[in-house]
């Protein structure tokens, strides 16, 4: 079987580039978490599989939990992917589309993982940086690690600047093994 990712790529760019058309991006994004929410929760995970459950009444479900945050390109977006069989996959399609939404606006997500809490000058000066480096606003999410024994650890999509002094010591036992 295909990569869930592989799978919802497609449709989380018919959305995207719906709802952009439309000026919608925000309503959208948050109706798609709310839907992948909805086919999330187990109980309705459950009926994903059900043969007698029909699409239509998945489609129903998840309109209807919905309500009024999806418009009617919305409520048609979710039958098709009931139609077809993939209301499973909505959670990566949230996803993908979040991503797609945080490019057309220039934000991109940066985690921190440091050895100890950054004080609020610190994030400050560190986005203030990365925002200058990236070109882009940043939002920052901070996570600790005492592992690392001091410094931190900066992943932005699939950049990654290990400044930790563990990543220091591990490169430094290479070199001296390798």
């Amino acid at each position: 079987m295909a990569d869930k990712s592989t799978i919802a790529r497609p449709y989380a760019k018919a959305a995207f580039e719906e709802a952009r058309d439309r000026g919608r991006l925000g309503p959208w994004s948050q109706a798609l978490r709310t839907a992948a929410a909805v086919i999330s929760d187990p109980r309705v995970e459950t009926l994903l599989g059900n043969p007698r459950v029909t699409p239509q009444e998945l489609a129903s479900l998840v309109t209807g939990i919905t309500g009024s945050q999806l418009d009617e390109a919305g409520r048609n977006f979710v039958r098709v992917l009931a139609e077809n069989r993939r209301l499973a996959v909505l959670p990566q399609i949230s996803a993908l589309f979040d991503e797609s939404k945080a490019e057309e606006e220039g934000v991109v997500d940066v985690t921190v993982t440091s050895a100890a809490p950054l004080e609020e000058s610190q994030r400050g000066k560190l986005a203030a940086a990365l925002e200058h480096r990236l070109k882009r606003t940043v939002r920052l999410q901070c996570d600790t690690d005492p592992a690392l024994i001091g410094g931190a650890v900066l992943r932005a999509g699939d950049m990654v600047i290990d400044g930790s002094l563990r990543g220091k010591l591990e490169r430094i036992a290479y070199a001296l093994t390798g």
